[in-house]
């Protein structure tokens, strides 16, 4: 289950990916599909939220448009044959 750390309300447009920079703000930025590349465009900052990221969480944009986080699952159990 996922909890919400900050408010940012993002619509969403088409074609583009959005992510948590590395200062903690929503950005956005032209997906490449196959070799349209689109001259390599920078990301633009769209909320400015400033999250501090915790270690062992995964921080993602929900549909709400809002920051989230949900706890890492690292190493898996090996199933019985």
């Amino acid at each position: 289950m996922a909890e919400k750390v900050a408010k940012a309300g993002v619509k969403r447009e088409k074609g583009y990916l959005y992510f948590l920079d590395k200062n903690g703000n929503v950005a956005r930025s032209v997906m490449a599909r196959g070799r349209n590349q689109k001259g390599k465009q920078k990301q633009q900052v769209v909320a400015q939220t400033g999250v501090k990221r915790a270690d062992g969480y995964l921080y993602f944009i929900d549909k709400d448009g809002d920051v989230a986080r949900t706890k890492m699952v690292r190493g898996r159990k090996k199933k019985k044959r």
